[in-house]
């Protein structure tokens, strides 16, 4: 069938995009006058030249037992089993369900406050309405008892290390900041303490076409940054939700639409600039695209979560924007049909840049969502890139793998602005899935198997969520076997929750059963953490916390995050 003439007709009777008007209705609680109007990103920072790090983590690791398990005692931090409840369950442990994080708090000194107060000068506030706001991730159900006591806006590398060298003099917790479009509860201030919004470090700092690469600060958005790059005919190919910001991306290794073609953070960033817990600033490694000196710190700090330290440059690699690309999208009869298209345009060696699969839900939504007319019924959605005659003849083979499966409606879009306007619709499906449940909260799971196993994972967990009385929609990359459900339900009703976590664990305990992961691209931040045991085994949990110790004694980076609370040595 040819596009153009479908699509327009599509186009024709749309309503218009409603992501606006649900996003402000939707967090309208947490916008007040006096809140600041900007978009922050979770990250981690970095800084300059010194490097303690290659020594001081051997150095630490190589400790005796004896000599951590005496610090562990006068030291909580390696042991968090002052958190357990009544029921002597700890949040983010195993068997946990509690949905708001604990905490203790303490007053923070005036010493500290003063000397915030000489570091960044009028970049900095202790308004309750900017604290709250940077207390509610605004993407994300998990609340905390507490809220950040100051936020600080720092200007600079150095700024960032006087700011953190002095919240470990006093002991006091510290959570990065950045676009707040993480889901997980990494930007929690369980314990209060010092908010650090990297939003005014944002400068591309060198751009090196030949070699193509880009030195950023921390707080650039993705999206920012390839329009910088642009007419450059350059552009970064990790693509996660509208507003993430590079140094968040960092954080929670992230990936996006585009990871089947170009991989995850982890594979597209050069070297980073890290804050320690100290002070210190390390650069992890230099600008050669390889390199086999040392420890590999980058990928140590990409992940972290700002339980390690503060992420404040990042040198990324960069790809050529595609000479030309075709989208192609079909339906389905079902979920595992869909499933199966991608595995088998996957072996076929074709290499897609993106493979999306919604399910018929999810289309639902985003035709109410915007005025649209899809068919609704499970779909999947193709890019191909490279040149014309080779996109095409992508798109040609995928057609016949489709045919051969169960496909039908099989369309393809050429045009730059039907392509772009197809993408938009699957970047924000999130905020789509809101106009099925305007009032209610979601749950995201983000599981991840090997591809093979992808189809039996959809498919069994269709059944569970076809069988809920609650609203929940597949979106999958399907490229790489992640995929996520988006759970609606209403935080306030005990019942909601019970089955929103129900089916949550049914498919994280589904996909480890197939020796996957209960988070392919999210982070754990709090919401995770119950499962990293299961996962990953408590050894493996205990050699986390050893680094983390190391490099924080005195956990002050991000504490109550990633590392269960019940991981002792």
């Amino acid at each position: 069938m040819a596009f153009s003439s479908w699509f327009s007709r599509l186009r024709s009777s749309s309503k218009g995009f409603v992501y606006s008007s649900i996003r402000s209705s939707r967090f309208q609680n947490l916008e007040t006058p006096k809140a600041r109007v900007t978009t922050h990103v979770f990250h981690s920072n970095s800084s300059r030249l010194r490097n303690p790090f290659l020594s001081l983590l051997p150095a630490a690791l190589a400790v005796s037992a004896g000599a951590l398990a005496l610090q562990s005692q006068s030291n909580p931090s390696f042991c968090d089993a002052s958190d357990t409840n009544a029921r002597g369950v700890s949040f983010g442990g195993q068997g946990s369900t509690e949905f708001v994080v604990k905490g203790s708090h303490k007053e923070l000194p005036k010493e500290l406050i003063d000397e915030l107060k000489a570091i960044c000068q009028d970049d900095i506030t202790m308004d309750y309405d900017e604290r709250y706001i940077h207390g509610k991730p605004q993407n994300s159900f998990h609340k905390a008892v507490n809220i950040p006591d100051v936020v600080v806006f720092p200007r600079s590398e150095e700024e960032v290390s006087k700011i953190v060298k002095s919240c470990d003099k006093h002991k006091v917790p510290i959570v990065p900041y950045g676009g707040a479009t993480s889901i997980e509860g990494h930007t929690l201030s369980p314990n209060g303490g010092v908010c650090i919004d990297m939003s005014l470090m944002k400068t591309v700092k060198a751009l090196h076409i030949d070699d193509m690469d880009v030195v950023v600060e921390p707080g650039i958005g993705w999206m920012e940054l390839n329009e910088y790059l642009e007419p450059h005919g350059l552009f970064f190919p990790l693509d996660p939700g509208p507003g993430a910001t590079i140094g968040g991306m960092c954080a929670t290794r992230c990936s996006g639409s585009l990871a089947v073609r170009y991989g995850t953070m982890r594979d597209n960033v050069i070297n980073l600039k890290v804050v320690l817990a100290n002070g210190d600033i390390v650069k992890t490694a230099s600008r050669a695209r390889k390199s086999a000196a040392g420890y590999d710190l980058t990928r140590l700090m990409i992940g972290s979560e700002g339980t390690l330290g503060v992420i404040t440059e990042v040198t990324l690699r960069l790809q050529k924007i595609p000479q030309y690309s075709v989208v192609a999208m079909c339906n389905f009869p079902s979920v595992k049909d869909a499933a199966d298209v991608a595995i088998a345009t996957m072996l076929s060696g074709i290499q897609v840049s993106r493979v999306e699969l919604l399910d018929e839900v999810q289309v639902r939504a985003i035709n109410i969502a915007n005025g649209k007319n899809l068919p609704e019924s499970p779909t999947l959605m193709f890019e191909f890139i490279g040149t014309e005659a080779y996109s095409r003849e992508q798109t040609q083979i995928v057609q016949k793998i489709v045919a051969e499966h169960n496909g039908s409606d099989f369309v393809f879009a050429e045009d730059p602005d039907d392509k772009k306007e197809l993408w938009k619709l699957r970047k924000e499906a999130l905020w789509a899935c809101f106009a099925l449940e305007p009032n209610f909260e979601a749950m995201i799971s983000d599981v991840c198997v090997p591809l093979s196993r992808l189809a039996d994972l959809i498919s069994r967990s269709k059944r569970e969520l076809n069988a809920s009385p609650l609203v929940c929609t597949v979106i999958a990359h399907a490229g790489d076997g992640n995929f996520h459900t988006v759970i609606l339900f209403d935080p306030n009703i005990e019942e909601h929750r019970r089955e929103a976590e129900r089916l949550n664990q049914f498919m994280v305990y589904t996909a480890l059963s197939m020796d996957g992961t209960c988070t392919g691209e999210h982070g754990v931040g709090t919401g995770k953490m119950k499962y990293l045991e299961k996962e990953l085994g408590m050894e493996a949990l205990r050699t986390m916390k050893r680094i983390k110790a190391a490099l924080d004694p005195n956990n002050i980076m991000n504490p109550g995050k990633l590392i269960p609370p019940h991981v002792c040595f």
